[in-house]
């Protein structure tokens, strides 16, 4: 009986069953639990058990450079930060809304750490996040486009419930790339939350999209339509570290 219990239990990758049926079923004569309880036992150890493997697959999905809490973040370093406002993010309701979160501030003050800290979160609580540099993403773009994928890859911007798009502005792009950021960004329109960092004032996002006013102006239209601001202040941490080291 036992071996062919475990034969089902395994056809049904049913792992914490098969691990554990035995040793709680002792148990439960020992305490004399009754089957219900027992069954509730095995069955809530195989449910966690599932969902731990389903967020470490929506970790390891997410492609974060480098896993970032808040609890990780100095506080105390940046001349002017919100804290209430991103502890108030950290609780995700953002994401169901559709809304959005820009970072904008100067390079080395924690826009990417807090921005992956959310990210991480969200993976926690099961949301399908997915983290791209922006320059990245026009290159993975324009590849697709050569090769006649571009569709299908785009798609691949629109599927997770949250886009993390890192570095916005940071490096110069050309009209093409212009194009295909409005795309991602367009198609995530109230279907689908962006977190985004950057380094420029919205003024001067001209700059970004190759001086097109008119896909500036869609771009933070849709952007901004339901968003949140977060602006950091100061001089750069890693520069800190550098001249101390």
């Amino acid at each position: 009986m036992h071996k062919k219990l475990e034969t089902q239990l395994t056809g049904l990758k049913l792992g914490y069953l098969l691990k554990h049926y035995e040793a709680l079923a002792k148990e439960a004569i020992h305490k004399k639990t009754s089957h219900l309880e027992y069954l509730h036992e095995l069955v809530r150890g195989e449910w966690e058990e599932k969902q731990q493997r389903s967020i470490q697959r929506k970790i390891k999905a997410a492609h974060f450079p480098v896993i970032k809490t808040d609890t990780q973040f100095k506080w105390d370093w940046p001349e002017k930060i919100n804290r209430e406002q991103i502890e108030y993010l950290m609780h995700l309701r953002f994401i169901p809304e559709h809304a959005n979160v820009i970072f904008l501030g100067t390079v080395g003050l924690g826009k990417t750490h807090l921005a992956t800290a959310i990210g991480y979160k969200a993976c926690l609580k099961g949301y399908h996040v997915l983290f791209a540099n922006a320059i990245d993403v026009i290159n993975t773009l324009n590849t697709a486009q050569k090769q006649g994928r571009l569709k299908e890859e785009l798609k691949k911007y629109q599927k997770p419930q949250l886009l993390i798009l890192d570095e916005l502005g940071y490096l110069p792009i050309d009209q093409r790339g212009a194009n295909y950021l409005f795309q991602v960004i367009s198609q995530r329109y109230e279907q689908g939350s962006i977190i985004l960092t950057t380094n420029k004032a919205f003024k001067d996002w001209p700059t970004i999209f190759n001086n097109d006013s008119t896909i500036t102006s869609a771009v933070l239209d849709r952007i901004l339509h339901h968003a949140e601001t977060v602006l950091i202040e100061g001089k750069s941490y890693r520069m800190k570290k550098r001249i101390n080291d």
